[in-house]
C-alpha cells in the first residue's frame, strides 16, 4: 500500500516504496523474472502510445493476456486434469472451468 499527498502516484513512487520495502542484498525473489518482463513489456506498450493514453480495459487485458499461458500451460502439465490444474493455480475447480469458458480454452476433457 502506497500513502501519498498527491492526486496520482508516479513510477517513481512506487519505486522508492519497493526499495524500501525489499532491500537491495536481499536475495531475489523467483518471480522477478517474470514481474521484470511484464514490466518491461507494459512500458514498451506505454511507449508505443507517445504519451496517449491507453483504451479502458487496460487491467482485465493483461490479466488476460497472462491468465491465458498460465492455464494452457497449466494444463499441459497435468495433461489436462483440471483438478489437478485448479490444484496449481490455487483455484477452484469450477472457476477454473468458468475461466477456461471464458477465455475460450478447450482443455482437451469435456466439462
Amino acid at each position: 500500500l502506497v500513502l501519498v499527498g498527491e492526486d496520482s502516484i508516479s513510477a517513481e513512487m512506487v519505486e522508492a516504496e519497493l526499495a524500501a520495502m525489499r532491500p537491495e542484498d536481499a536475495p531475489p525473489l523467483e518471480s522477478d523474472s517474470l514481474s521484470q518482463s511484464v514490466d518491461q513489456h507494459i512500458r514498451r506498450y506505454f511507449e508505443t502510445l507517445n504519451g496517449a493514453m491507453p483504451p479502458q480495459g487496460l487491467h482485465a487485458r493483461v490479466l488476460r493476456e497472462v491468465e491465458y499461458p498460465l492455464i494452457i500451460a497449466t494444463l499441459e502439465i497435468t495433461r489436462g486434469n483440471q483438478v489437478k490444474a485448479a490444484d496449481i493455480l490455487g483455484i477452484n475447480r469450477n472457476t477454473l472451468r468458468k475461466r477456461i469458458r471464458e477465455l475460450g480454452i478447450w482443455s482437451g476433457r469435456q466439462a
